[in-house]
């Protein structure tokens, strides 16, 4: 049985260039074209035990191998790395650059361009990034409105940037691109939406023309006791509007989920669950529903609206 190639200490797990690697003695070309060795970038491999094309850690890591002076990963590559997951799997890697940088082409990497101040730039988990601040401000100057919310509701959520600091930066870069989406952005904006279909939810509510409603209300009974919290709601009318992510898994989930719903339901309050399909295909089916039910007309069951 032929013995497996050994890995060189350090090249297990993350990428690496393949120059520096022969340079140092650790391999020659003629191993990295073997089959042991992924080539993700000109002149940067990757273990194959080690790589996923779905891994966008480890593309992010291969793309700062290659980074220009005063370039870092940007945009929603930059957002994946503070915590915020909004990428599809196949996603490119975001990167900005200095406007006199150059930087070779590829499928894998999405290159902008802007003026970027070394205070715009930091290292988070091993890699060059730009600041979570810097990172929000750039996605939500970027349309559709929608996904620029999106990202920065998530950005909000996980506590790596907040409203007040991102107004101040905002309002310090008078004449940049984007600024009028940005404002409205940030006038959408809840750092307590709880995921991106929540966010997107609230969205079509406000665009159909309904009230603002309250986020992650704190639902009570006649005598002030908590019944449970709910996503969306509107307080008054003792409507509430959730999104139900999918089919639960969790015995244990369901039951909580089950006793929640009806201890609602014994509150006076109407509940309205809508799925993905709810909100992404039928956004004005879900809007009228929820409009009827604030006029105090009966609700019917429509799919995933209750």
């Amino acid at each position: 049985m032929p013995r497996l190639p050994q890995v060189p200490p350090g090249l297990e797990s993350r990428p690496f260039r393949g120059s520096i690697a022969v340079a140092h003695g650790l391999l020659t070309w003629t191993m990295l074209r073997g089959r042991a060795w992924q080539r993700l970038l000109p002149d940067v491999y990757v273990h194959r035990a080690a790589h996923r094309p779905d891994d966008h850690r480890v593309w992010c890591e291969a793309v700062a191998l290659v980074l220009p002076a005063g370039a870092a990963i940007a945009g929603l590559s930059a957002a994946y790395l503070w915590g915020a997951g909004l990428l599809p799997p196949d996603a490119p890697v975001t990167v900005v650059l200095p406007r006199s940088a150059r930087m070779r082409p590829h499928a894998r990497v999405a290159v902008t361009r802007s003026v970027l101040p070394e205070a715009d730039l930091t290292v988070h988990t091993g890699l060059p990034v730009t600041t979570a601040l810097r990172t929000a401000f750039d996605l939500g100057r970027r349309p559709p409105r929608t996904e620029a919310v999106v990202a920065v509701d998530t950005l909000l959520h996980h506590r790596v940037v907040d409203l007040p600091a991102l107004r101040a930066y905002a309002a310090g870069r008078a004449g940049w691109p984007g600024l009028p989406l940005l404002r409205e952005v940030l006038s959408l904006a809840d750092p307590l939406a709880g995921s991106p279909m929540e966010t997107r939810l609230r969205l079509l509510l406000l665009d159909a023309g309904l009230p603002t409603p309250a986020v992650r209300h704190d639902v009570r009974d006649a005598l002030g006791q908590l019944v449970g919290r709910v996503d969306l709601a509107y307080p008054t009318r003792r409507v509430a509007v959730e999104y139900e992510p999918g089919p639960p898994r969790d015995p244990a989930w369901l039951r909580r989920e089950a006793n929640r719903f009806h201890a609602l339901r014994a509150a006076g309050w109407r509940v309205f669950r809508c799925t993905s399909d709810d909100v992404l295909r039928h956004p004005a089916r879900t809007a009228r529903m929820v409009a009827a039910a604030l006029r105090g007309r009966p609700a019917q069951r429509v799919n995933g609206l209750v």
